[in-house]
Parts: structure tokens; sequence; C-alpha cells
């Protein structure tokens, strides 16, 4: 009797890494072990640590506010500098006009902008795609034209400047808006991560995978889109407020400048799209590359743009979508896993 020969087994190809996460217990000390850190420099730090920290938790802030769009909701602007123009506008008119104190000033700018995006959002949310990106441009670019036409109240072109800084001891000005820098940038992180892991986060993921699929689903999209168009407005003009705290002047060139808007696609492309570390790691990268690049003046722009598109070519997925993929590792998790089948 011939002995049975046993078919030979194909090896199959290993999967894909499995995900490693931190904790929620793991995440909350370690973040309130950095918060602390972040907190305490203004005691044992310089003027200039603090300057250059305001300065990167700015970009990075407004490229968590660009990518909870862009990234999440697949409303790709280019018109964010209208929400940084008015906040700092509105900063200025309360802190000097009305007297108000310029910290609540600078935070209150955030909802003056968010009060705006409502019509706003009436108009912009007509367009689809590459025309929603040009319109929101150019409702900015109106933003802009009307405030530079006022030559009166607001000084045009000429800008305006926070005069009611000079009150304040200079060292207690710079300390107070290093601890409201660092509670907007830990707040956006807390904010879009929160988003993300709700019930909001949820219809977002089945807009970005499938608009059609999601509204055969019942997800109520266009609500949902208006709800992040708002916070993204919101919490972008904060960041304007906080912009021109540490200026101290604003004028309609600078404050409306689509340049904003660029860097933040560029924080957002270089770091990773629809992830909370992506911007983060994004914003490293950008402060070191505009350092190194300073010395090429308006040819920055051009290769900042020249990296962005190799980026896209080369790595979609961004920075952080590699050492995901290589690693297995993502520090806030927000994707929806089954139960394991029993």
């Amino acid at each position: 009797m011939s002995p049975i020969k046993w078919p030979r087994l194909k090896p199959v190809a290993p999967g894909p890494r499995p995900t490693r996460s931190v904790s929620a217990r793991g995440l909350a000390v370690w973040s309130a072990l950095l918060v602390a850190a972040l907190l305490s420099l203004p005691l044992w730090g310089t003027s200039d640590q603090m300057r250059t920290i305001v300065e990167f938790i700015i970009f990075l802030a407004l490229a968590q506010m660009w990518n909870l769009l862009a990234g999440y909701a697949g409303m790709v602007s280019f018109g964010q500098q209208a929400w940084i123009g008015l906040g700092g506008y509105t900063l200025i008119v309360l802190a000097v006009d009305l007297h108000m104190n310029m910290f609540l000033a600078a935070v209150l700018g955030g909802v003056v902008a968010a009060i705006v995006a409502l019509p706003t959002a009436a108009l912009a949310f007509r367009l689809r795609g590459g025309y929603f990106a040009v319109g929101t441009w150019v409702i900015a670019e109106v933003f802009r034209l009307l405030i530079s036409s006022s030559t009166t109240w607001l000084q045009g072109g000429f800008g305006r400047t926070l005069t009611v800084a000079a009150a304040m001891p200079r060292p207690l000005r710079e300390q107070y808006t290093y601890w409201l820098a660092v509670l907007i940038g830990v707040g956006s992180i807390a904010l879009v991560y929160y988003l993300m892991r709700s019930r909001v986060g949820l219809g977002l993921t089945a807009i970005r995978d499938s608009e059609s699929a999601a509204m055969s689903l019942g997800v109520k999209i266009t609500r949902i889109k208006l709800l992040v168009f708002i916070v993204s407005a919101f919490a972008t003009g904060v960041v304007g407020g906080l912009i021109y705290l540490n200026a101290l002047r604003i004028t309609p060139a600078a404050a409306f400048s689509v340049q904003w808007s660029a860097y933040m696609a560029f924080i957002v492309v270089i770091g990773g799209l629809g992830t909370v570390e992506g911007p983060i790691i994004g914003a490293i990268v950008f402060f070191i590359l505009r350092d190194y690049l300073s010395s090429f003046g308006p040819w920055s722009i051009i290769l900042f743009g020249v990296i962005a598109i190799v980026m896209t070519l080369v790595a979609p997925e961004g920075l952080w979508g590699i050492l995901q993929s290589r690693f297995g590792f993502e520090i806030f998790p927000v994707r929806r896993r089954l139960p394991p089948q029993q």
C-alpha cells in the first residue's frame, strides 16, 4: 500500500503589522506630565524659549484645525486665513476700543469667527472639491478687502496696534501669552481627539470613505460638516487672536494672507493627513525646514511646495504614516475595531 501523499501547503504571506497604541491611562499620565513641564517653563526657561514655543504652538493648532477639515471631513480649504484675520481684529477692537482684557478678547475672537462662519458655510457648502477650496480663498479675500476699505475705524491697510499691551509689564505679558498658547495647543489636540472618538468622528470616517455610502446609512452629512466647519473656524479664530497678541500689530495683508493656509497644508501633508499625530510631526519638520530655508528668501515658499509635491508622490501617507506602518504604533488611537469573534 503506497503512502498517503499530503498536499503541500503554501506559506502564507505575513499580514499587516498589528497596531499597538498607548492605553488611555498611559496617555493621560504622559499628557499631564508634558503639560506640567510646559506650564512650568516660565519658572526656569528664557523669554526666547517661550516665544519659540508660542510660535510652534500657533502652527500646530492651525494645522490641527486644517487637518480636521481636509483630513477628516474632506473639505480642503484655502481660506482659513479668514478666521485668523477676524480673530486678530476682534482682539484689537475689544481690547483697544472697548477696554476688555486682551487675553479674554483673544479667546472671544474665536466666538466672532464661529458666528461669521455660520452664514459663510451657507455659501461655501454649495461648492464641491476644488471649487470649495478656491471659494473659501475668495471669501477670505472679500473679508480682507472689506477691512482694508475701512480707513477710519480699522485704519485700512495701515493696520492697528495693540496699544493696551504697553500697560502691562513685558515679562508678565509674555508669561500670560505663553500660558494661553499652551492651553490652546493642548486644547486643539484634545478637541480633535475627542471629536474623532465620538459619534461625530464615526460619521466623519464614513464620509471620508464614501460620502454616498454614508448618506445611505443615515449619516447627517451636512450637519456634521457644518459642525466641523464652525469648530475649525472657532479654534482658528482663537489662534488668530493669539498670533496678534504675540505680534502686537495687525495689517489686513498679513492677517488675511493665503500663506497661512499654504503653511497649514504643508504641515499636514508632510506629517500625515487624517491623523492626530501627523500635524505634530509636520509642525516639527516645518519649523526645522523654515529656519534652514529662510536664507532663500521668497524662494523658500517654492521650495516648500516642491517638498510637499515630492512627499505626496513618494509617501502620500506622510511621515507619521511611514512610522506607523514600520513600527505599528499610534499615540492617539481613534480607529474603531470589531470585537473578537467567539
